[in-house]
C-alpha cells in the first residue's frame, strides 16, 4: 500500500511515517497544501492521510480540489480539530473517513484497511488465491493451512499481488507499491524479493511474464 501523509508537524510526520513503513506500506510525507496539491496531481497513492490545518493551503482546500479533478483516492482526515462542524465539513467535502489526535496507531492501520477494501470491490479482509491466504489485519500468511513467515517487504509485495489474482502487475508497479521517497531501491530488488518468495510458498501460483510483470493465481496457458 503506498500511503501520501500530509501533516505540518515534523514530530507527528517523522513518527507516523516510520510506523507505517514498518508495517510494509511505502509511506510518503508533504508539510504544507500546496506540496499536496502538487504531488496529489502528478502521482498515484492507494489512501491519504490529511491534516487540515496545514501552512499554504488548508486541508480542506487540498480535498475539494481533489474531488473536483475526479479523484476516487480514499482519504482520511487526521486533525485535532473535534467539533461536529469540522468533522461535518470534512465528511462532506470528500473524505471517506475522519479521525481525531491523538490516536492509536492500531485503529488508524485498520480505518486504512478498511478503506482500500472496500475500494477495490472486497467485502472480506482475507486474501486467497489457491491455498495461499494472507490476512493485511494480524499479518499472517499460510500456504495449505501451514503458517508461513515473511519480511516486511515481502508481505507487501504478496499483498500487491493477490489483491489482483491473475492481473500481471508491472516492476514499476510493485516498486511504487514497495518504496516511499528517499528509500533506497536496488535495480534488482523485485526480483529478489519474487525469489524469496516462491523459496517460501512454492512457484506454482506466483509466476513471472517477461517483459511484463508478475502475477498471483494459477499458470495461464500460453
Amino acid at each position: 500500500m503506498r500511503v501520501l501523509l500530509v501533516e505540518d508537524d515534523r514530530m507527528i510526520g517523522e513518527s507516523l511515517r516510520e510506523a507505517l513503513r514498518q508495517h510494509g506500506m511505502a509511506a510518503d510525507w508533504v508539510r504544507d497544501g500546496r506540496a499536496a496539491d502538487a504531488v496529489l496531481a502528478s502521482e498515484r497513492f492507494d489512501a491519504v492521510l490529511l491534516d487540515l490545518g496545514l501552512p499554504e493551503r488548508d486541508g480542506l482546500q487540498v480535498l475539494a480540489s481533489l474531488r473536483a479533478r475526479g479523484d476516487t483516492t480514499p482519504v482520511i482526515v487526521v486533525t485535532a480539530r473535534d467539533a461536529l462542524a469540522d468533522k461535518v465539513a470534512g465528511l462532506d467535502t470528500g473524505a471517506d473517513d475522519y479521525l481525531v489526535k491523538p490516536f492509536e496507531l492500531d485503529e488508524l492501520l485498520a480505518r486504512l484497511r478498511a478503506l482500500v477494501r472496500r475500494q477495490g470491490g472486497r467485502a472480506s479482509t482475507v486474501l486467497e488465491v489457491g491455498d495461499l491466504r494472507l490476512d493485511p489485519a494480524t499479518r499472517e500468511v499460510s500456504r495449505g493451512g501451514r503458517p508461513v513467515l515473511l519480511s516486511a517487504r515481502e508481505f507487501a509485495l504478496l499483498q500487491a499481488l493477490m489483491e489482483r489474482p491473475g492481473a500481471i502487475v508491472s516492476r514499476a508497479q510493485l516498486e511504487d507499491r514497495l518504496y516511499g521517497w528517499g528509500e533506497e531501491l536496488e535495480s534488482n530488488a523485485i526480483s529478489v524479493y519474487m525469489h524469496q518468495l516462491r523459496r517460501k510458498l512454492g512457484d506454482d501460483l506466483l509466476h513471472t511474464v517477461r517483459g511484463l510483470g508478475y502475477y498471483a493465481g494459477p499458470a495461464k496457458d500460453r
